[in-house]
């Protein structure tokens, strides 16, 4: 699908607040044409005093100047302020819609986009539309009404001085339309370079420790150094495009300006205009300098927003691949699972999963074991439909999980990571997860206490409304249990327990294995097994190999049978500490 052209995209976020978009225009053009009115004023003064008018006469007019100055500076503050307030509620809308829309698509689009630049897209690209409809639209709207209001009464003194007027407004105005459709495909790219270099940045510091144990530091700094020579030839070239503007509405003010008033003085000297019309005509030629200057300057700032808003425009036109069924509820309880004759590859054709097939009676707890790369990761993924079979069925309840929304499938079934993510928010929100699970703090204390967080929860200076600044307030351990106390909120009816406690004290591993048991109970698990302390819970095994079953049974009768792949695994491993992977 190709993305919505630009200005059909702002307009639909402007069409609810159109009315306040009158009113702002409305008063915009009324605080630019007041300022027309300032040298008509001081021509009538000079034309008075000329003629010797009464000192009464000649006050009213300046008082009459210093109102209309006073008025249109008061109108212009007005304006600044009320469209900073609708630029900002409008772009934060947009904010949100990108920020959900990224957030439906798949993990494959994820994989192919960095967060650095889902940062750039969803925030840097809006800001500067934010940022130009809020201070830089009035100059580009406020000083075209003020220049048409100067070419009006310019024709009312004298029809050739407005032409020439008309003429310098029209060819600086030309000249600036070409120089912003060959400007904008510049500020198009740059922006591109710079998202890649903030988003190879946020992947460098995020693997900082790995980078410093490695010596790679010199490959991080060399990538940083490519990246910023590409944006700087970027940022040149679209300045060398953007900043021409300037130089040509300067070009053309300058040549204006100079025949505008030659043509004023060879008028009053023939008698056909007073010498008030020419201090007019002189103080419009000056006028106008600020008018053009200021669209020449903003333009290059009308540019980076139409870059940006096409930028967010390509982004909504991507379509998720995964949506939502018609919506077919799951049921309540322990939830069975069926897949049925699985194939899974991703874009690039490499399979992962061949002909999986796999039956769970509800409340069944099962234990998935293989080497790295073997599938394990992606069979749970598929049963929370971050991706789509490409053969067979997954089923969860006996409800094809394609014909189920993705809030009732996280409403039923839970997920336990290795890598916790907790948020910059309170011990409530993360809990809640800001709300998406709904419960009262007796539930909430209930629930920490469950999983043993009780002692750290009456530890807390302000228990609940306590900010946790990420993940690194609590330590590996109290970071998983709070993710278990997360799903015994949530009450789902199927676990997926990505299970991992090799980097925890023998105290916190108790804890773990405790809260664990209390998970286990009246659910149907999925644990993608990376200890054998967990396998000794579960019911049944499933042995993976590139993709493929090689076992699956009882626990129990795995165990006690020399011949099966689980007893080989079982042999093998000396003792907790080794990672349960298939025997060759």
């Amino acid at each position: 699908m190709s993305p919505p052209a630009h200005p059909r995209l702002l307009a639909a976020y402007l069409r609810p607040e159109r009315h306040r978009v009158a009113g702002l225009v409305g008063l915009l053009v009324a605080a630019m044409l007041l300022p027309v009115a300032g040298p008509v004023l001081i021509g009538r003064f000079v034309d008075d005093a000329a003629a010797g008018r009464p000192v009464s006469a000649l006050v009213r007019l300046a008082l009459a100047f210093l109102a209309v100055a006073l008025a249109a500076d008061g109108l212009q503050l007005l304006v600044t302020w009320l469209s900073v307030r609708l630029a900002w509620r409008v772009g934060n809308r947009i904010r949100g819609d990108l920020a959900a829309h990224a957030l439906d698509l798949e993990l494959a689009w994820h994989g192919e986009h960095s967060p650095g630049l889902l940062i750039e897209r969803i925030d840097g690209d809006i800001e500067a539309v934010t940022r130009f409809s809020s201070t830089a639209v009035l100059d580009l709207l406020g000083n075209a009404v003020l220049l048409v209001g100067v070419f009006a009464v310019s024709l009312f003194i004298d029809w050739r001085a407005g032409l020439l007027l008309g003429a310098a407004v029209l060819v600086a105005s030309a000249l600036m339309a070409w120089l912003r459709h060959v400007a904008v495909p510049a500020h198009d790219a740059e922006r591109e370079v710079n998202g890649r270099l903030y988003g190879d940045l946020e992947e460098r510091l995020g693997g900082l420790e790995d980078l410093r144990a490695n010596g790679a530091g010199h490959y991080a700094l060399h990538r940083l150094h490519e990246h910023s020579s590409r944006w700087w030839h970027a940022a040149r070239h679209a300045s060398y495009r953007g900043e021409g503007a300037w130089a040509a509405a300067g070009s053309a003010f300058s040549v204006g300006s100079v025949l505008t008033l030659g043509l004023g003085v060879f008028l009053q000297r023939s008698g056909q205009v007073s010498l008030g019309s020419v201090l007019v005509l002189f103080r419009f030629s000056q006028l106008i300098r600020q008018p053009l200057e200021r669209i020449a300057e903003q333009l290059s700032e009308f540019q980076k927003a139409a870059a940006g808003i096409r930028r967010a425009g390509r982004l909504l036109a991507t379509r998720a691949t995964i949506v939502d069924g018609p919506g077919a509820s799951l049921p309540d309880g322990p939830l069975a699972v069926d897949i049925d004759h699985v194939r899974f590859a991703y874009g690039d054709g490499r399979t992962v999963l061949h002909d999986l097939d796999l039956h769970l009676a509800p409340g069944t707890v099962l234990g998935v074991v293989g080497r790295t790369g073997s599938g394990k990761t992606t069979l749970g993924r598929l049963l929370l439909r971050f991706w789509d079979v490409t053969d067979g069925c997954v089923r969860v309840g006996g409800v094809d999980v394609r014909r189920t929304t993705a809030a009732e499938l996280r409403r039923r079934v839970g997920v336990v990571t290795q890598e916790v993510e907790l948020l910059r928010a309170s011990v409530r929100d993360n809990l809640t997860v800001l709300g998406a699970v709904p419960a009262d703090d007796d539930r909430l204390i209930e629930a920490l206490g469950e999983v043993g967080l009780g002692p750290w929860l009456a530890g807390l200076p302000h228990g609940l409304d306590t900010v946790l600044e990420g993940t690194n307030t609590l330590s590996a351990g109290e970071a998983q249990l709070l993710a278990f106390a997360r799903v015994f909120l949530a009450g789902p009816g199927l676990v997926v327990l990505d299970e991992a406690s090799s980097r925890l004290d023998p105290a916190t591993e108790a804890r773990i294995t405790a809260a664990t048991d209390r998970l286990l109970s009246g659910r149907t698990v999925v644990v993608i097994a990376h200890r054998l302390a967990t396998l000794e819970r579960v019911d049944e095994i499933l042995v993976l190999d590139h993709g493929r079953v090689l076992e699956h049974g009882s626990r129990v009768d795995l165990a006690a049978d020399p011949a099966s792949r689980y007893a080989a695994l079982l042999a093998t491993s000396s003792g907790p500490e080794r990672t349960p992977e298939v025997a060759r």
